[in-house]
């Protein structure tokens, strides 16, 4: 496969340095893209630069994930306005401990193959470097016109921020540095990143020429942005991250599952390793019957599979047919407490002390203790009419007792009125 053209129809070029094709149509390449340990868990953002990596190693040359644990201490200035705080060496390392365990999902570590991944971390060879070294090796290289020059320092000399500390001026310097390290000690002779990094990756090229005398290459992919001009990837709760811990794997599901048609075609592009016929066939299938969602529904699916597990994807199905569709008793019990808030959340909720629900009639709970209803009187012809359900089961008797075995998780009931109205009881001890 060539990669370059694999990434072209996917819509995933913005930038690429001249030469660039015809060195990888020599054999098998190295590249590296890096990424910025501020977290334990990678967000959806990262995930294009990730993506990239993965068609590169697909496309048999070997790719290398560079943890930013130096420059992560400094901050990079690319596309920002204020100065970042900065991280000890102890966050930093259960970052990128984090970070590892996801890439593994994605990229192959364990090939014996010549193009297996390699993860590297710039903190080992950064910390061992004294600022003499620094400024006497590489410093000396790059004149201080050539650093003003570049988009991320000139918009923020320009007026957008503060202005910028030293520590932030040198970060392109750091970066390029990585850049002659993997060159000279990996062999690495590309680097890969957002369109905001073009600055960074072309001085790494510069100092390369102008310290090792080699060739190198770059190429950016756009920053990705939402049909609508707003940012991707962030919702109004925070970022969408790739961890469960911080977005259950339901929550995932469905912010990949909401994306507008025109989001989901250039998504499926970017998000899956599907190909060029079934991606044209699914954008067909959309455009001539959009409110069934094709494309969106294969989008969450290869995503969700992707990042989590095939299990956890049905188990986002199943939980999303609790509000959508038919689903029964049972698919609700199934859910966990997270799961089950998740797919709940919005809904009128009301907490009231498990001694005034358990063994009480269900009509006194609902009208005088959480106030669900009006009257007495309403919820009853509401339940004869076969209009009230709880925990997706017909209520039959408005005076039924409610017993500790109709608490789901041992502390929720779900009520349910009509076809779409929801109301979540949670007993507390």
């Amino acid at each position: 496969m060539n990669f370059v053209e694999e990434l072209r129809w996917r819509g995933m070029i913005h930038d690429l340095t001249p030469g660039t094709e015809e060195y990888l149509a020599k054999g098998m390449a190295t590249a590296y893209v890096g990424i910025d340990p501020t977290a334990d868990s990678l967000h959806i953002g990262h995930l294009v630069g990730v993506m990239i990596l993965r068609h590169f190693q697909r496309c048999g040359h070997r790719p290398i994930a560079l943890v930013g644990g130096a420059t992560g201490m400094i901050g990079d200035p690319s596309g920002k306005s204020l100065e970042r705080n900065l991280l000890d060496e102890e966050t930093l390392r259960r970052n990128q401990d984090g970070i590892k365990s996801q890439l593994a999902k994605l990229l192959d570590f364990t090939s014996n193959e010549p193009n297996a991944a390699a993860l590297v971390n710039n903190y080992d060879w950064m910390r061992s470097m004294t600022f003499l070294d620094f400024i006497r090796d590489i410093g000396k290289l790059i004149t201080v016109n050539y650093m003003m020059a570049k988009d991320s320092v000139k918009k923020r000399f320009d007026g957008e921020g503060e202005g910028m500390s030293f520590t932030e001026f040198t970060y392109q310097l750091v970066q390029g540095f990585d850049f002659v390290h993997l060159f000279d000690t990996m062999g690495c002779r590309m680097q890969l990143g957002g369109s905001d990094q073009w600055g960074n990756i072309t001085t790494g090229i510069e100092l390369i020429r102008r310290k090792l005398g080699g060739e190198a290459y770059g190429l950016t992919c756009p920053l990705i942005k939402k049909a609508d001009g707003t940012k991707f990837g962030k919702t109004e709760s925070g970022n969408i991250w790739l961890s469960a811990a911080y977005t259950s794997p339901y929550k995932f599901y469905q912010f990949w599952l909401n994306t507008s048609d025109e989001d989901a075609k250039s998504y499926i592009k970017i998000f899956t390793m599907l190909g060029r016929d079934e991606i044209d066939a699914l954008i067909a299938e959309q455009n001539a019957a959009p409110h069934l969602r094709p494309l969106q529904k294969r989008l969450a699916e290869e995503v969700t599979v992707m990042i989590h597990s095939r299990e956890e994807y049905d188990k986002a199905v199943e939980a999303s047919q609790i509000l959508f569709g038919g689903a029964t008793a049972e698919t609700l019990r199934k859910l966990d407490e997270e799961t089950l808030l998740a797919v709940f959340e919005g809904v009128p909720t009301f907490r009231l002390p498990a001694s005034d629900i358990l063994d009480a009639p269900f009509v006194d709970v609902m009208v005088e203790r959480a106030p669900l209803f009006p009257s007495k009187g309403e919820l009853r012809k509401l339940i004869a009419g076969g209009g009230i359900s709880l925990n997706k089961q017909k209520v039959e008797e408005p005076t039924q007792p409610i017993t500790e075995s109709d608490l789901i998780a041992g502390k929720f009931l779900l009520v349910q009125k009509g076809k779409k109205s929801y109301y979540l009881v949670i007993a507390e001890a």
